[in-house]
Protein backbone atom coordinates (compact mmCIF):
# COMPACT_ATOMS: atom_id res chain seq x y z
CA UNK A 1 0.00 0.00 0.00
CA UNK A 2 2.79 2.38 0.99
CA UNK A 3 4.65 1.52 -2.21
CA UNK A 4 1.49 2.24 -4.23
CA UNK A 5 1.06 5.65 -2.60
CA UNK A 6 4.73 6.42 -3.13
CA UNK A 7 4.47 5.53 -6.84
CA UNK A 8 1.44 7.84 -7.17
CA UNK A 9 3.29 10.73 -5.49
CA UNK A 10 6.29 10.21 -7.75
CA UNK A 11 3.98 10.08 -10.80
CA UNK A 12 2.12 13.25 -9.79
CA UNK A 13 5.40 15.02 -9.07
CA UNK A 14 6.68 14.08 -12.50
CA UNK A 15 3.50 15.41 -14.08
CA UNK A 16 3.85 18.74 -12.27
CA UNK A 17 7.46 18.98 -13.40
CA UNK A 18 6.45 18.37 -17.03
CA UNK A 19 3.69 20.97 -16.77
CA UNK A 20 6.07 23.48 -15.23
CA UNK A 21 8.64 22.90 -17.93
CA UNK A 22 6.09 23.10 -20.71
CA UNK A 23 4.43 26.29 -19.39
CA UNK A 24 5.58 29.11 -21.67
CA UNK A 25 7.43 32.07 -20.12
CA UNK A 26 5.65 35.40 -20.47
CA UNK A 27 6.57 36.59 -23.92
CA UNK A 28 8.23 39.99 -24.23
CA UNK A 29 6.16 42.23 -26.55
CA UNK A 30 7.90 43.16 -29.77
CA UNK A 31 8.27 46.84 -28.92
CA UNK A 32 9.89 45.92 -25.61
CA UNK A 33 12.21 43.50 -27.39
CA UNK A 34 13.36 46.50 -29.41
CA UNK A 35 13.95 48.44 -26.18
CA UNK A 36 16.25 45.69 -24.90
CA UNK A 37 18.04 45.61 -28.25
CA UNK A 38 18.45 49.41 -28.33
CA UNK A 39 19.80 49.56 -24.79
CA UNK A 40 21.84 46.35 -25.21
CA UNK A 41 20.67 45.30 -21.75
CA UNK A 42 19.00 42.27 -20.24
CA UNK A 43 15.55 42.40 -18.70
CA UNK A 44 12.31 40.55 -18.16
CA UNK A 45 8.60 41.08 -18.72
CA UNK A 46 6.23 40.34 -15.85
CA UNK A 47 2.88 41.76 -14.68
CA UNK A 48 2.76 43.98 -17.74
CA UNK A 49 6.10 45.61 -16.91
CA UNK A 50 9.39 45.48 -18.79
CA UNK A 51 12.20 45.80 -16.27
CA UNK A 52 15.65 46.50 -17.67
CA UNK A 53 18.56 45.66 -15.41
CA UNK A 54 21.42 48.16 -14.94
CA UNK A 55 23.47 46.48 -12.19
CA UNK A 56 26.76 47.96 -11.01
CA UNK A 57 28.72 44.74 -11.32
CA UNK A 58 31.75 46.87 -12.17
CA UNK A 59 31.92 48.20 -8.60
CA UNK A 60 33.50 46.32 -5.71
CA UNK A 61 31.35 47.72 -2.94
CA UNK A 62 32.01 47.65 0.79
CA UNK A 63 30.04 49.16 3.68
CA UNK A 64 32.10 49.74 6.81
CA UNK A 65 34.63 47.41 5.26
CA UNK A 66 32.11 44.60 4.73
CA UNK A 67 31.98 43.31 1.12
CA UNK A 68 28.45 43.87 -0.24
CA UNK A 69 27.53 42.18 -3.55
CA UNK A 70 25.48 43.90 -6.24
CA UNK A 71 22.09 42.35 -5.22
CA UNK A 72 22.50 43.90 -1.75
CA UNK A 73 21.35 47.25 -3.15
CA UNK A 74 23.46 48.19 -6.16
CA UNK A 75 21.25 46.96 -8.98
CA UNK A 76 19.98 49.92 -10.99
CA UNK A 77 17.01 49.57 -13.31
CA UNK A 78 14.45 51.22 -15.55
CA UNK A 79 10.91 49.92 -16.08
CA UNK A 80 8.25 50.55 -18.70
CA UNK A 81 4.53 49.84 -18.72
CA UNK A 82 1.62 50.78 -20.95
CA UNK A 83 -0.85 53.56 -20.26
CA UNK A 84 -4.40 53.65 -21.60
CA UNK A 85 -3.51 55.27 -24.95
CA UNK A 86 -0.87 52.66 -25.76
CA UNK A 87 2.12 54.83 -24.96
CA UNK A 88 4.47 54.09 -22.07
CA UNK A 89 5.46 55.48 -18.71
CA UNK A 90 9.07 54.91 -17.74
CA UNK A 91 10.48 54.99 -14.23
CA UNK A 92 13.87 53.99 -12.92
CA UNK A 93 16.57 54.18 -10.30
CA UNK A 94 20.19 54.52 -11.41
CA UNK A 95 23.17 53.70 -9.18
CA UNK A 96 25.91 56.26 -9.84
CA UNK A 97 29.35 57.22 -8.63
CA UNK A 98 29.57 60.86 -7.63
CA UNK A 99 31.55 61.76 -10.76
CA UNK A 100 28.78 60.19 -12.88
CA UNK A 101 25.84 62.03 -11.31
CA UNK A 102 25.91 65.32 -13.17
CA UNK A 103 27.03 64.03 -16.60
CA UNK A 104 24.23 61.42 -16.46
CA UNK A 105 21.75 64.04 -15.26
CA UNK A 106 22.65 66.37 -18.11
CA UNK A 107 22.29 63.57 -20.66
CA UNK A 108 18.84 62.72 -19.30
CA UNK A 109 17.62 66.33 -19.25
CA UNK A 110 18.98 67.05 -22.73
CA UNK A 111 16.95 64.12 -24.06
CA UNK A 112 13.66 64.94 -22.37
CA UNK A 113 13.87 62.55 -19.42
CA UNK A 114 12.97 63.96 -16.00
CA UNK A 115 15.13 63.52 -12.91
CA UNK A 116 12.84 63.29 -9.88
CA UNK A 117 15.12 62.44 -6.93
CA UNK A 118 18.79 62.19 -6.03
CA UNK A 119 20.00 60.82 -2.72
CA UNK A 120 22.18 58.25 -0.95
CA UNK A 121 21.10 54.89 0.42
CA UNK A 122 24.06 54.15 2.67
CA UNK A 123 26.62 55.58 5.07
CA UNK A 124 30.25 54.41 4.90
CA UNK A 125 29.90 52.89 1.45
CA UNK A 126 33.09 52.66 -0.57
CA UNK A 127 33.07 53.89 -3.25
CA UNK A 128 30.32 56.37 -2.37
CA UNK A 129 27.29 55.98 -4.64
CA UNK A 130 24.15 57.99 -5.26
CA UNK A 131 20.72 56.95 -6.49
CA UNK A 132 18.97 58.93 -9.23
CA UNK A 133 15.28 58.41 -9.97
CA UNK A 134 14.10 59.08 -13.50
CA UNK A 135 10.75 59.43 -15.24
CA UNK A 136 9.57 59.68 -18.84
CA UNK A 137 6.43 59.42 -20.99
CA UNK A 138 6.10 58.44 -24.64
CA UNK A 139 6.55 55.58 -27.06
CA UNK A 140 8.74 52.74 -25.82
CA UNK A 141 11.15 53.03 -28.75
CA UNK A 142 11.55 56.78 -28.21
CA UNK A 143 12.09 56.41 -24.47
CA UNK A 144 14.81 53.85 -25.12
CA UNK A 145 16.57 56.21 -27.51
CA UNK A 146 16.25 59.11 -25.08
CA UNK A 147 17.58 57.28 -22.03
CA UNK A 148 20.38 55.44 -23.85
CA UNK A 149 22.96 58.30 -23.89
CA UNK A 150 22.73 58.55 -20.11
CA UNK A 151 22.97 54.80 -19.55
CA UNK A 152 25.97 54.60 -21.85
CA UNK A 153 27.86 56.99 -19.55
CA UNK A 154 27.54 54.70 -16.52
CA UNK A 155 30.91 53.19 -15.76
CA UNK A 156 32.70 55.42 -18.28
CA UNK A 157 33.03 58.83 -16.59
CA UNK A 158 36.49 59.79 -15.39
CA UNK A 159 36.74 61.71 -12.09
CA UNK A 160 37.63 65.36 -12.47
CA UNK A 161 41.05 66.40 -11.26
CA UNK A 162 40.98 68.27 -7.95
CA UNK A 163 42.10 71.86 -8.40
CA UNK A 164 43.93 73.28 -5.37
CA UNK A 165 42.60 76.54 -3.96
CA UNK A 166 44.45 79.59 -5.25
CA UNK A 167 46.77 81.27 -2.77
CA UNK A 168 45.88 84.78 -3.86
CA UNK A 169 43.04 86.76 -5.35
CA UNK A 170 40.68 89.58 -4.54
CA UNK A 171 37.87 89.28 -1.98
CA UNK A 172 34.44 88.39 -3.31
CA UNK A 173 32.65 91.52 -4.48
CA UNK A 174 29.39 90.98 -2.59
CA UNK A 175 27.78 94.08 -4.13
CA UNK A 176 28.41 92.73 -7.63
CA UNK A 177 27.14 89.26 -6.65
CA UNK A 178 23.98 90.77 -5.13
CA UNK A 179 23.35 92.83 -8.28
CA UNK A 180 23.61 89.73 -10.48
CA UNK A 181 21.28 87.67 -8.27
CA UNK A 182 18.88 90.56 -7.71
CA UNK A 183 18.81 90.14 -3.92
CA UNK A 184 20.97 91.41 -1.08
CA UNK A 185 22.74 88.98 1.22
CA UNK A 186 24.47 88.87 4.59
CA UNK A 187 28.17 88.57 5.37
CA UNK A 188 29.15 86.14 8.13
CA UNK A 189 32.90 85.88 8.40
CA UNK A 190 34.24 84.67 5.07
CA UNK A 191 30.81 83.61 3.79
CA UNK A 192 28.37 85.80 1.87
CA UNK A 193 24.87 84.28 1.83
CA UNK A 194 21.78 85.30 -0.14
CA UNK A 195 18.38 83.92 0.91
CA UNK A 196 15.27 84.25 -1.26
CA UNK A 197 11.87 83.26 0.16
CA UNK A 198 8.92 81.66 -1.63
CA UNK A 199 6.19 83.97 -0.29
CA UNK A 200 4.51 83.61 -3.69
CA UNK A 201 3.33 80.15 -2.61
CA UNK A 202 1.26 81.46 0.30
CA UNK A 203 1.94 78.28 2.29
CA UNK A 204 0.24 77.83 5.65
CA UNK A 205 0.15 75.09 8.27
CA UNK A 206 -2.62 75.08 10.89
CA UNK A 207 -3.17 78.73 10.01
CA UNK A 208 0.47 79.69 10.51
CA UNK A 209 2.33 81.25 7.59
CA UNK A 210 5.32 79.17 6.47
CA UNK A 211 7.83 81.71 5.25
CA UNK A 212 11.54 81.96 4.46
CA UNK A 213 12.49 81.91 8.14
CA UNK A 214 10.65 78.58 8.46
CA UNK A 215 12.75 77.08 5.67
CA UNK A 216 10.64 77.84 2.61
CA UNK A 217 13.45 79.50 0.68
CA UNK A 218 16.22 79.23 -1.85
CA UNK A 219 19.73 80.30 -0.90
CA UNK A 220 23.28 80.61 -2.12
CA UNK A 221 26.43 80.83 0.00
CA UNK A 222 29.69 82.12 -1.48
CA UNK A 223 33.22 81.67 -0.15
CA UNK A 224 36.70 82.11 -1.60
CA UNK A 225 37.86 84.87 -3.89
CA UNK A 226 36.33 86.75 -6.79
CA UNK A 227 38.44 84.70 -9.18
CA UNK A 228 38.14 81.31 -7.44
CA UNK A 229 34.96 81.00 -5.40
CA UNK A 230 32.73 78.17 -4.28
CA UNK A 231 28.95 78.24 -4.12
CA UNK A 232 26.61 75.93 -2.25
CA UNK A 233 22.89 76.24 -1.77
CA UNK A 234 19.35 75.01 -1.91
CA UNK A 235 16.43 75.76 -4.24
CA UNK A 236 12.77 75.38 -3.22
CA UNK A 237 10.65 74.33 -6.20
CA UNK A 238 7.15 73.34 -7.13
CA UNK A 239 6.96 69.99 -8.90
CA UNK A 240 6.52 71.73 -12.26
CA UNK A 241 9.67 73.79 -11.65
CA UNK A 242 12.06 70.92 -10.92
CA UNK A 243 13.10 70.07 -14.48
CA UNK A 244 13.48 73.71 -15.65
CA UNK A 245 15.62 74.54 -12.61
CA UNK A 246 17.78 71.45 -13.09
CA UNK A 247 18.34 72.36 -16.71
CA UNK A 248 19.26 75.94 -15.80
CA UNK A 249 21.76 74.91 -13.12
CA UNK A 250 23.41 72.24 -15.26
CA UNK A 251 23.58 74.58 -18.26
CA UNK A 252 25.52 76.98 -16.05
CA UNK A 253 27.94 74.36 -14.77
CA UNK A 254 26.53 73.92 -11.27
CA UNK A 255 26.50 70.39 -9.84
CA UNK A 256 23.26 69.07 -8.34
CA UNK A 257 24.02 66.91 -5.30
CA UNK A 258 20.57 66.10 -3.85
CA UNK A 259 16.86 66.30 -4.76
CA UNK A 260 14.38 65.53 -2.01
CA UNK A 261 11.58 66.68 0.29
CA UNK A 262 12.09 68.78 3.41
CA UNK A 263 8.47 68.52 4.54
CA UNK A 264 5.55 66.10 4.41
CA UNK A 265 1.92 67.14 4.10
CA UNK A 266 2.87 70.47 2.54
CA UNK A 267 0.46 71.90 -0.03
CA UNK A 268 1.52 72.75 -2.62
CA UNK A 269 4.21 70.08 -2.67
CA UNK A 270 7.67 71.66 -2.56
CA UNK A 271 10.81 69.85 -3.71
CA UNK A 272 14.28 70.99 -2.65
CA UNK A 273 17.58 70.53 -4.43
CA UNK A 274 21.08 71.12 -3.15
CA UNK A 275 23.81 72.26 -5.49
CA UNK A 276 27.50 73.10 -5.53
CA UNK A 277 29.87 74.86 -7.88
CA UNK A 278 33.32 76.35 -8.16
CA UNK A 279 34.66 79.13 -10.38
CA UNK A 280 34.62 82.91 -10.71
CA UNK A 281 32.11 84.43 -8.29
CA UNK A 282 30.23 86.26 -11.04
CA UNK A 283 29.79 83.07 -13.04
CA UNK A 284 28.48 81.20 -9.99
CA UNK A 285 26.06 84.02 -9.19
CA UNK A 286 24.81 83.94 -12.78
CA UNK A 287 24.15 80.20 -12.47
CA UNK A 288 22.15 80.64 -9.26
CA UNK A 289 20.17 83.49 -10.85
CA UNK A 290 19.35 81.26 -13.83
CA UNK A 291 17.79 78.75 -11.43
CA UNK A 292 15.84 81.46 -9.60
CA UNK A 293 14.48 82.75 -12.90
CA UNK A 294 12.65 79.45 -13.40
CA UNK A 295 10.72 79.84 -10.13
CA UNK A 296 7.27 81.34 -9.94
CA UNK A 297 6.26 80.56 -13.50
CA UNK A 298 3.93 77.83 -12.31
CA UNK A 299 3.14 79.05 -8.80
CA UNK A 300 -0.47 79.56 -7.62
CA UNK A 301 -0.27 83.31 -8.10
CA UNK A 302 0.52 82.94 -11.82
Amino acid sequence: MICSITRKIVFLGACFCVLALSAPAQEVPSDYQEVLKTLDRKGDFKAGVLKVNIPRNDLKMTIQGLPTPTPFGFGGWIALTKVSDGSDVMMGDLVLLQEEVDPVMSALLENGIDVTALHNHFFWDEPHVYYMHVHGMGKAADLAQHVKPALDLIGHVKPQAVTPASSGGTPIDSAKVAKIVGHEGEQTGAVYKITVGRDDLGMKEHGATINARMGLNSWAAFVGTQEDAAIAGDVAMLESEVTPVLRALRKNGLDVVAIHHHMTGDRPVVIFLHYWGRGPAEKLATGFKAGLDELGKGSPSH
